[in-house]
């Protein structure tokens, strides 16, 4: 069976497009060069924040989603993936707008836990504001009889401020007050009856060791990443 070639929308944000690229690399068991996957990146920063969009505060980020999809169906992706757990609000339009198909991340790690923590009953999700907001993680998970444990407000302003202050993961600080605060996050979480975190933003596992928090850590990332190097290598549709 030929292999697929990848299709990332990337930019959202530049360093999380980076993280999922060398996760692929890295698991991809490989020979030479062109035993690598064939992957296509459009990496756009300009399109416009998704969490204002779902708060409807800042303009759209579709047609720029769009957009970024149709160039990558005319290089010739046979599939897409989105770097952004934030963006899968828009999947379902974006979807409308594509001929290929997009992995739904998502739904991915739902997946992934149900499979792996057939016992997990308490999700702790650790995300931007939008992705709560739009409860992308408790429709999915809600499927398995999972239940998410969300931040209280005091702990949710200071992932917000870990990913988008001026000091934040997408300023490139990856060390100091942005990691410290995740971490205190992740203990809030943990108070609040959490049995597994998801590290459900991109960023959030740019500054998170998952050998350093007591319970699993799903990274969205990492398991994005399984996902499109198994579809590629023709192991699931």
């Amino acid at each position: 069976m030929k292999e697929k070639i990848i299709g990332i929308i990337g930019g959202m944000g530049p360093a999380a497009t980076s993280d999922i690229f060398q996760r692929i690399l890295q698991l991809t068991s490989v020979k030479n060069d062109q035993e690598h996957i064939h992957i296509i990146i459009d990496n756009n920063p300009k399109i416009p924040d998704r969490s204002q969009a779902i708060f409807e505060k800042g303009e759209s980020p579709v047609p720029a989603l769009i957009e970024s999809g149709k160039m990558l169906e005319q290089a010739k992706a046979n599939f897409i993936i989105i770097p952004c757990n934030t963006a899968h609000f828009f999947y379902d339009e974006l979807k409308g707008h594509l001929k290929i198909p997009i992995v739904h991340m998502i739904r991915e790690v739902a997946k992934k836990i149900h499979k792996e923590y057939p016992d997990i009953r308490k999700a702790g999700l650790l995300s931007t504001q939008g992705t709560i907001k739009a409860g992308l993680y408790q429709k999915e998970l809600m499927d398995f009889g999972i239940e998410v444990i969300k931040p209280d407000e005091r702990a949710q302003n200071m992932v917000t401020e870990a990913i988008y202050g001026t000091k934040g993961i997408k300023c490139g600080y990856l060390e100091g007050k942005s990691k410290k605060l995740i971490y205190n996050a992740i203990d809030n979480l943990i108070n609040n009856g959490a049995e597994l975190i998801i590290g459900g933003c991109t960023e959030i596992p740019l500054v998170v060791d998952s050998e350093t928090v007591p319970i699993p850590f799903i990274n969205s990332n990492q398991v994005l990443a399984e996902a499109a190097v198994s579809i590629a290598k023709g192991n699931c549709a």
